[in-house]
């Protein structure tokens, strides 16, 4: 059982909270580049040193955005997976809910992205610090194909990785979303649309044997070459010269 938070940790997540908070509405009315990180402690109604002993720099609000983002987009999804067993259809809902969420924050998300979007940050979703985050996406995708109809219907080794490539194919849908600049991101919704079924068919083309030596060499490369370079993964790659 965890241990009861104590009334000074309490205070400091709300306090953490109200700053992310702040930033989120300042983006969104001034946006990005216009918004300091004084700016948001004195909109928050807190130090300046306070609001950098939470969040190091404004570009560390993107973290805080991320965890928060990926948090409130697994409670929505769940509760839309609610009954439904059909895997396309848990996919598209899986990626419509991430949609929805981020949809208030839009109009900033490529400022958001281009920070993100450098191998070298700290803040790119494909760092150990956004690991955490990275973790409870991939949990989801996880749940969206263990409570599916699909059951041995998928490769036993693609299953293994399968909520990592499905996550993968999210960050595929989120670099289209940030760039979508139509009402809505209406294309963005129809790309999801038309890509979940067309998912769901490959993966379940997986348990015929004919396919199966195809399935074993793309598992090969996504294991030696994908995987390790999530999370700055220190696993190398096995060594194929040897016996």
């Amino acid at each position: 059982m965890d241990a009861p938070r104590t009334p000074k940790s309490a205070k400091s997540e709300q306090t953490r909270a109200l700053i992310l908070e702040t930033a989120m509405r300042l983006f969104q009315e001034r946006g990005y580049d216009k918004t300091t990180m004084r700016a948001i402690a004195a909109e928050a109604g807190v130090s300046v040193g306070n609001a950098y002993y939470y969040f190091e720099g404004k570009e560390f609000l993107i973290q805080g955005f991320y965890d928060r983002m990926t948090h409130e987009h697994a409670l929505d999804a769940r509760a839309r997976l609610a009954g439904q067993s059909d895997f396309a259809q848990r996919l598209r809902i899986a990626l419509e809910s991430w949609v929805d969420c981020a949809a208030p924050y839009h109009e900033f998300a490529a400022q958001f992205f281009r920070t993100a979007a450098d191998p070298d940050s700290a803040l790119s979703p494909f760092s150990n610090e956004s690991h955490p985050a990275r973790a409870t996406a991939v949990e989801l995708f996880r749940e969206v194909l263990d409570g599916s109809d699909l059951g041995p219907k998928v490769d036993p080794e693609l299953d293994e990785l399968l909520p990592d490539l499905l996550w993968l194919h999210l960050m595929v849908v989120v670099l289209y979303w940030v760039f979508d600049r139509t009402e809505d991101t209406e294309r963005t919704r129809a790309f999801v649309r038309r890509c979940s079924p067309l998912v769901a068919r490959i993966v379940t083309l997986s348990r015929y044997r004919v396919f199966r030596p195809l399935v074993r060499d793309a598992v090969g490369l996504v294991r030696d070459f994908v995987l390790p370079t999530i999370g700055r993964s220190s696993v190398a790659a096995p060594d194929r010269s040897k016996p």
